[in-house]
């Protein structure tokens, strides 16, 4: 059961950290931008160790599930396969979020209209 654990777990945190540094990847490229470049690699960085901490979170649940199942050889590959569903719709989550970051820094939001009549300096 230990080889599995351990299999698990190296093979989760390669995908974890492929990940994660496809997200900075991906905020460096959007950085070249030149209206939404500082935001993009803001975001990038926060998304991307936001993405790192919940994803290291779920991958220790699901390898602490592995000996209360008794799963043997044959759950690594399932477990394996649960991890990278999950690491991949929280990739696609964290991309998403840094997109709207970039749309938001290039069409900043209208402002909104007070209500208050506007006075004319002259």
């Amino acid at each position: 059961m230990l080889f599995q654990i351990a299999t698990y777990l190296a093979l989760a945190l390669l995908m974890v950290t492929a990940m994660t540094l496809m997200i900075l990847k991906i905020s460096s490229i959007l950085g070249d931008c030149p209206q939404s470049g500082r935001a993009a690699q803001a975001a990038g960085v926060t998304i991307a160790t936001g993405y790192a901490m919940i994803a290291l979170g779920g991958i220790g649940l699901i390898g602490a599930a592995m000996p209360v199942l008794n799963l043997g050889v044959w759950g690594l590959l399932p477990t394996l396969g649960f991890a990278a569903i999950c690491l991949g719709l929280g990739f696609a989550h964290a991309v998403a979020t840094l997109r709207a970051v970039v749309r938001e820094a290039v069409n900043p939001p209208a402002t909104v209209p007070t209500g208050k009549p506007v006075t004319s300096a002259a």
